[in-house]
């Protein structure tokens, strides 16, 4: 309601005249309060105006103090404004849906006027302002907690509290004055609990008992507001909370037995009495569930008893909840007897709700178990013969004993056989024929339906069943419950198949399929067709599914599910195939594409040998790719790159499990996947799929060649062609990604060395088939690599071993790399002679086999580095089987030019060859007879020369 402006001055019974600038703040103000009077709904309040009124507010609070003139006149737009509020609210609840954007900003509004009315302070002439400027606060403090603001309430409120803390609380006589104290402290102390500070709330309960002066509805308001804590306390399920809510509740008794001292009427003696029941009732709920059950007695024995003592006067309390305390407590002490004698006094008492009496029966039948079960069923029993005239009445009976019965257990079951046998009795099933009980038999089918249905999904599937085959007593037997029945014999199948009675479950599912053919059915067979490991009679059903009219892609998704569950994969994989033929269509689907085609890799990936089918899936991703696009397909932002790095990877997993299998063919087709995934790299974020890519396109091309050498069948000239463009990119790639590495100084970035040797290796090889200056471009690469610093004598070894072998052999690259890879194995500090051995021999070879005749110093040259090899080492340190074929051949190589009548070449051959026996043991005896020989064909030759 509007605040009167009676007890406010005029303005004009000031004798002060405002100073301009106070003039020009007020003026503003009172042309913003002009506005806020025009509102209407069909005129709305600008948005600015509560912002604007708190800027000038602000600039007019830095020119306190303020003549009397000044306060009086803000006082009366203090005044102005708050109603203008009032009627804002009066329109909001006029129409309700608008009230949301007003709330608000009318409270901050009403924040300003609080505020004015603050900033005047004490004016002359007005009664109580400070009790007034308090109530301002209040109420706006109120509005702030109804809006949920409390850092705002709160401030509200101690802004109030503050005014009126400087009044002597003891001359205060209206009544309203101190109410308005009592209601500041219990407004904080709600403020303060919403907020989780507790402490604050009971200090400012506890102060609150120093304001009550005498007044049985300021107990009452007291005892109400300690009831309410307590009570919120209760849903906590905490030991300390209970213990809290009982000191609380025990407070608010205390209250309420000092209220009705207080109290001068008998209405008021009866409200505190009803409240002190009230209290007493939810301190039997606490200490029942602290389970001090003789308290629990006590308090309901006082209740009944009432204030006369004699139990029955108009005091006592006769409460529902009285006797289900009552038996709980008895049920905790383990005095069944009194238990059953409260709950056979709440079935005679007709005053008892029926919903009361069955959680009661509930929590003795939990309480006593088995030993009870009889006298459970009894009272049952004696509770559904109250209710029997009327088929409304059967379902009501059998709703309130079956309506949340589900927890698992025993109990749960009884209460089910109960229902049932009563449900199944032909005198019930009575009740329901004809079309008059047409509503009360689909409700008796809905309870039954709604129990099976919450015992199925405890897993109670017998219980399930009974009440699914008893709901069916309940279907009229007619064209137009047709499909009623066969839900039932569906849900039947399934219960049945829970149970792993697939005979059983087969039979219903046929009666389903006889009343109503659908997809649910065909799912639901194929399900019975998969638990007996019928492989063939599952696909076979998947195609019925496919064909029924109410099919939706929905179900192979479904049947796939179901098959992994079984652990067939291969059913899995057809179940998925056939989804994936339906996203061409346009057709809503159960799930994306891109997550189909990755459950399906990841299926086939359990069971080895299914690499031809996942490459098949894979190049089936990457054609979906190029044909929706990237984003369409794999998904956007994050996402997508998520599935792209995923198939690119498995691609990778695939191809080198592939080469660790030597399928040689499979491995190329794999790791060509990698770079069409990843096409298109652009920005830095792609670095680490970059490295991904130079790799796989490095090992395909080496896949291809080592598939060719596997084959034993040349590669055609367009495959030729092709493994060059995908090494000339991968090149590319090496160069940059080293390039990189080199200015950054990040080793982390760069590839690992192996890489290098094999797109070396593999460029070598291709290189060599592509044109006649090819040769000439082997060696350049194999130059290039050498002076990289991915490049180690291994590397060499095996390049300059390739190049020596094979119809493309390349003599000069050979001996290039070789002669490099010595070099550095000698530069060691401790060299593999083997490979040293190793070397030299080959180079041997691919002097004698290229040169000949033609450069015999050449090969001579190398016979006698290898010579100086040896010189100075242990031993058998240089291997000796390497050691006695260089001897052996240096020796051979003298014997034409001994036959020749060559001399010097002669001698030139056998003393290397001699000299190389004495640094090999184990070849004495071929050392003396060379020796033997070499001077016998001195002897000759000097004979001849003498002669």
């Amino acid at each position: 309601m509007r605040i009167s402006e009676i007890s406010t001055p005029d303005l004009r019974q000031s004798n002060q005249q405002p100073q301009s600038h106070h003039h020009h703040f007020l003026s503003l103000i009172d042309s913003l309060i002009k506005q806020t009077e025009n509102f209407s709904l069909a005129n709305p309040l600008p948005e600015t105006i509560p912002s604007d009124l708190r800027q000038i507010l602000t600039q007019l609070t830095q020119l306190v103090p303020f003549p009397n003139s000044v306060n009086l006149q803000i006082w009366k737009l203090s005044y102005r404004l708050w109603n203008a509020c009032v009627d804002i609210s009066n329109a909001a609840s006029i129409r309700p849906s608008s009230s949301t954007s007003i709330t608000e900003s009318n409270a901050i509004l009403r924040h300003v006027a609080a505020d004015m009315l603050f900033l005047a302070g004490d004016v002359v002439g007005v009664p109580s302002p400070a009790i007034k400027s308090a109530s301002f606060y209040h109420k706006t403090g109120l509005v702030w907690y109804d809006l949920r603001k409390f850092d705002l309430a709160s401030t509200c409120f101690e802004r109030a509290t503050d005014i009126v803390s400087k009044i002597d609380i003891t001359r205060i006589s209206d009544w309203g004055e101190r109410k308005l104290l009592l209601d500041l402290n219990l407004a904080r102390s709600r403020t303060a609990w919403e907020v989780s500070d507790r402490n604050l709330a009971m200090t400012l309960l506890n102060r609150a008992k120093s304001m009550l002066f005498g007044s049985s509805d300021h107990y009452k308001m007291l005892a109400i507001q300690y009831l309410v804590f307590g009570k919120s306390l209760l849903s906590k399920n905490d030991a300390n909370a209970f213990n809290q809510a009982l000191k609380l509740l025990n407070e608010a008794l205390d209250l309420c037995q000092k209220g009705c001292s207080a109290s001068r009427t008998r209405e008021q003696t009866l409200e505190l009495k009803e409240l002190r029941s009230k209290a007493l009732r939810f301190i039997s709920a606490v200490h029942l569930q602290k389970g001090e059950y003789e308290s629990v007695i006590k308090c309901v024995r006082v209740l009944r008893e009432g204030s006369g003592g004699g139990g029955g006067g108009d005091s006592a309390d006769h409460h529902a909840s009285l006797p289900v305390l009552a038996m709980k407590a008895w049920l905790g002490l383990g005095r069944h007897e009194e238990a059953e004698k409260e709950l056979r006094g709440m079935v005679v008492s007709k005053g008892i709700p029926e919903g009361v009496w069955v959680s009661a029966v509930e929590a003795f039948f939990e309480a006593a178990g088995t030993a009870g079960a009889e006298t459970t069923k009894g009272l049952f029993l004696g509770l559904l013969g109250r209710c029997h005239v009327s088929a409304s009445a059967a379902v009501r009976v059998a709703y309130r004993l079956i309506g949340d019965c589900v927890g698992g257990g025993e109990g749960s079951r009884v209460r089910a056989k109960v229902v049932s046998e009563l449900v199944s009795d032909e005198r019930v099933v009575a009740l329901f024929a004809g079309e008059a009980a047409a509503k009360e038999r689909k409700a008796m089918h809905a309870v039954l339906w709604n129990c099976a249905s919450d015992h199925f999904r405890s897993k109670d599937y017998m219980t399930s069943a009974e009440l699914f085959e008893k709901s069916l007593l309940y279907i009229p037997y007619d064209i137009e419950n047709r499909i009623l029945r066969a839900k039932g014999f569906r849900v039947l199948c399934l219960c049945y198949l829970a149970r792993n009675q697939l005979d059983r479950a087969q039979e219903y599912i046929n009666e389903a399929e006889t009343l109503e053919p659908n997809t649910a059915s065909a799912f639901l067979k194929f399900k019975i067709y998969l638990q007996k490991n019928n492989h063939s009679g599952a696909i076979n059903q998947i195609q019925e599914m496919k064909a029924c009219l109410d099919f939706t892609p929905d179900f192979l998704s479904l049947s796939a599910h179901e098959a992994i569950a079984c652990h067939a994969p291969s059913i899995a994989v057809a179940s998925l195939s056939s989804l994936l033929n339906f996203y061409t269509s346009g057709k809503p689907m159960p799930s994306t594409e891109v997550e189909v085609l990755r459950t399906l890799v990841t299926i086939l990936n359990t069971d080895p040998g299914n690499e031809s089918e996942v490459l098949k899936f894979m190049k089936w991703a990457h054609a979906r790719v190029s044909e929706l696009g990237s984003e369409s397909f794999l998904g956007k932002g994050e996402v997508g790159r998520q599935e792209q790095k995923w198939f690119a990877v498995t691609s990778w997993n695939f191809g080198i499990k592939c080469g660790k299998e030597k399928n040689y063919e499979l491995c190329a087709e794999f790791l060509r996947l990698i770079s069409e995934f990843y096409a298109g790299l652009k920005d830095e974020q792609d670095k680490e799929n970059g490295f991904m890519v130079c790799k796989s396109l490095i090992l395909t091309v080496s896949a291809i060649i080592a598939s060719e050498n596997q084959k034993k069948v040349a590669l055609e000239d367009s495959e030729v062609k092709h493994a060059a463009e995908l090494l000339d990119k991968a090149g590319k790639m090496l160069t940059s990604i080293s390039m990189e590495a080199q200015f950054n100084d990040d080793r982390i970035t760069a590839i690992e060395p192996e890489f290098f040797f094999i797109h070396t290796f593999c460029a070598y090889d291709i290189c060599g088939r592509i044109d006649n200056l090819g040769s000439q471009q082997q060696l350049h690469i194999v130059k290039s690599f050498a002076s990289s610093k991915a490049c180690n004598p291994k590397y060499l070894l095996q390049i300059g071993l390739n190049a020596s072998r094979g119809p493309r052999s390349n003599p000069e690259v050979a001996t290039f790399a070789l002669n490099e890879c010595l070099s550095a194995l000698l530069s060691s500090p401790s060299p593999d002679y083997q490979d040293v051995a190793l070397i030299v021999r080959t180079l041997i070879v691919v002097a004698s086999i290229h040169k000949g005749d033609s450069d015999d110093d050449a090969v001579h040259v190398m016979y006698k580095q290898a010579y100086r090899i040896m010189v100075g080492l242990k031993d058998g340190e240089y291997p000796i089987e390497e050691g006695k074929w260089l001897a052996m051949t240096a020796w051979n190589r003298a014997a034409v030019p001994v036959r020749l009548g060559l001399v010097d070449a002669a001698k030139k051959w056998m003393n290397i060859g001699l000299e190389l026996t004495r640094k090999v043991l184990g070849m004495e005896t071929y050392r003396a007879c060379m020796e033997d020989f070499v001077a016998d064909f001195e002897k000759r030759f000097q004979l001849q020369n003498n002669g």
